[in-house]
């Protein structure tokens, strides 16, 4: 499998620990005060990265929506103003740059249009991630992969012709492709996480990871132990907040929790070598009336 070097030695792929990604998204309701909070929450349970969603509203919002009336938290205004004032601009990354710096921890974004792509790029982001909602958008990927920073695809309501069909467009280099299912909160009988093997064995050169928006932290930790060099989870304060991607979220103390689970995971998976470990010993003497003295090639 190829390894993908991020730099500040951390790297993706066979035999390094499974990258761990905090997605904020769109969590952070437009507040830098709690954008602060969750890069410090993500920081303080050692996570490896966290991740911002931008987006050009105008571009992205389909104008038949810009001015349908939406409830917001400050009240009702028009979709497209709302889209608005959730979108940070560049003295808000600016700030979540250097404060990400400062904390020791990695940022990207999924970019959801290609003048986002021209504004993340300024700050020399580890790499990005490409939404599922954009995997047939190949003019998308086609500028993404001009950067020549690394790209996770990521495979949410996709079908495997469109997966092929990306992975041609960007081509293997710097490729990462993310199992996902794109329901929120996903249910565990669509999770289907088989599909990570079945990745691995279409691209057994490409570090195949795991995107979740299930509840619950079980499954991505099975998501590693199958073999995901990478995991992400939409990370918020509260999963009662208000907002779209709350729900299925992972909250500050699952986050802990999850972060600990993988890391348990990852070391009782061992080499696969059978051996007779010196903690055994005792147990050995006291409860194996025949004892063959062969041990461990002795």
């Amino acid at each position: 499998m190829r390894i993908i070097d991020l730099g500040n030695n951390k790297k993706i792929g066979d035999g390094q620990p499974s990258y761990i990604i905090a997605e904020i998204g769109i969590n952070h309701n437009g507040s830098m005060d709690i954008t602060k909070k969750l890069i410090d929450a993500a920081a303080e349970c050692h996570c490896d990265a966290v991740k911002f969603q931008k987006r050009t509203p105008e571009l992205c919002v389909p104008k038949d929506q810009w001015n349908v009336m939406r409830d917001t938290p400050w009240g009702q205004m028009t979709y497209i103003d709302y889209k608005r004032k959730t979108e940070f601009g560049m003295d808000e990354y600016a700030e979540i740059d250097s404060y990400c710096k400062a904390k020791g921890i990695a940022w990207f974004a999924s970019c959801w249009d290609e003048p986002s792509v021209d504004f993340i790029e300024q700050f020399n982001p580890v790499m990005y991630k490409l939404a599922s909602a954009s995997l047939t958008d190949h003019d998308l990927i086609k500028k993404i992969k001009a950067t020549g920073k690394p790209l996770i695809l990521s495979t949410g309501m996709s079908t495997q012709h469109e997966i092929v069909d990306a992975v041609k467009v960007f081509g293997m280099h710097n490729l990462l492709i993310a199992h996902s299912t794109s329901s929120y909160p996903c249910p565990p009988e669509e999770l289907n996480l088989r599909m990570i093997n079945t990745l691995q064995e279409m691209y057994p050169d490409t570090p195949v990871g795991y995107s979740g928006h299930e509840t619950g932290l079980a499954t991505t930790v099975v998501a590693v132990a199958i073999g995901a060099c990478f995991v992400e989870r939409h990370f918020t304060l509260d999963r009662a907040m208000w907002g779209s991607d709350h729900a299925a979220s992972v909250e500050v103390p699952g986050m802990a929790k999850l972060v600990r689970d993988i890391r348990s995971a990852e070391v009782a998976l061992g080499d696969g070598v059978k051996k007779v470990y010196d903690s055994e010993l005792g147990p050995l003497k006291r409860l194996r009336r025949v004892q063959t003295h062969q041990m461990n090639g002795k």
